[in-house]
């Protein structure tokens, strides 16, 4: 049973991006009996999703609420609400929340579910939220095994809610939790960010390994050592490793590397089967986080001081350094040593 909470009820929430995920939340959201906004820049689009309930770009064939209204004003879709909640992708994080910042009801705390970092400056986007909001604006995280579509259409979901406000973070809870789908709570916003953005670094790594028939051995293998990768550059950082053996981590770290809804996972697929990046990603359509974030975990990673062989064979085999093959050698050819040193977990 889903605990009681003392958190305020939420009716009016502003969900911003009408991407895939964007609109599958706002969908479930919607059907969890709230007054929900969808707000995204293609006119088209969001006519559509307003009056004949199809996004038919990003969730085709699937109908979304008739409650749920859509608009590319975003004051009209800020107007009122008790709940915003930021879905666009990681290079858009900063502007969007600029743009809403000078709209944003006062009583209006801001979550997102954006994963990755600041493109550049390699900042958590809880850093970045912090920074253009301001002190006293309530803030969370939205992350965990998620693909949109199972989310639209209603298949059983968990997810996890982490921010430095626990009745935000209930508040949050609240909303998204329903019949079939489960929300968590937690306070560890930078290990929660960790393991949603990393993990799409690793899924190009197993994508690569399964393009190349290499089995399932070695699917494994670096599912497991890529674990071991966010462990280790999370200590670094101060995140809690409970964070990324929950849904932040191992939960979206598995479903991202073996489920083929994955762009990462797709893009890795493609490289392992011998086509070059540019040809990948334009056949994938969407924006592949991977490709980014790859820079920024090495840029962490390298001012940490902390070694990550798989993530560093990623970022060279998409900036074109080496082969999926040479990487791969690499690999292998890397010095015996302990699974675990003692210190990793501590």
């Amino acid at each position: 049973m889903h605990a009681q909470s003392d958190a305020p009820a939420v009716t009016n929430v502003a969900v911003l991006g009408a991407g895939s995920w964007g609109s599958a939340l706002a969908a479930l959201i919607a059907r969890h009996g709230h007054r929900t906004v969808l707000w995204g820049r293609d006119a088209a689009a969001i006519a559509m999703i307003d009056q004949g309930q199809h996004n038919t770009r990003y969730l085709p064939d699937i109908a979304l609420p008739d409650t749920l209204r859509a608009t590319t004003d975003l004051t009209a879709a800020l107007d009122g609400a008790d709940l915003v909640l930021v879905v666009v992708p990681s290079h858009a994080f900063a502007d969007t929340l600029r743009a809403l910042a000078p709209h944003r009801p006062a009583a209006a705390g801001v979550a997102w579910a954006t994963k990755g970092f600041e493109p550049g400056s390699g900042r958590f986007l809880h850093e970045v939220a912090a920074e253009v909001l301001g002190d006293g604006v309530p803030l969370a995280v939205v992350t965990g095994p998620s693909f949109a579509k199972e989310v639209a259409i209603g298949l059983p979901t968990a997810l996890t809610v982490h921010s430095d406000t626990p009745e935000f973070a209930q508040t949050v809870a609240d909303v998204l939790h329903g019949p079939s789908f489960r929300a968590y709570t937690g306070d560890d916003m930078l290990g929660a960010e960790l393991g949603g953005a990393m993990k799409n670094v690793l899924a190009v790594a197993t994508g690569v390994a399964d393009g190349m028939q290499l089995g399932l051995n070695a699917r494994a293998g670096l599912i497991t050592r890529g674990l071991n990768e966010m462990l280790r550059l999370n200590r670094a950082l101060g995140g809690r490793p409970e964070t990324l053996m929950g849904l932040a981590g191992l939960g979206d770290l598995v479903l991202t590397c073996t489920g083929d809804l994955s762009r990462n996972r797709r893009l890795g697929l493609a490289l392992g089967q011998g086509q070059g990046i540019d040809e990948a990603v334009r056949a994938i359509g969407q924006v592949v986080e991977s490709v980014q974030t790859a820079d920024e975990v090495m840029r962490l990673a390298r001012r940490h001081d902390v070694e990550l062989p798989i993530a560093e064979a990623v970022h060279s085999v998409l900036h074109g350094e080496i082969t999926p093959g040479e990487g791969l050698r690499q690999l292998m050819a890397r010095e015996q040593k302990a699974e675990y040193p003692s210190a990793l977990l501590g």
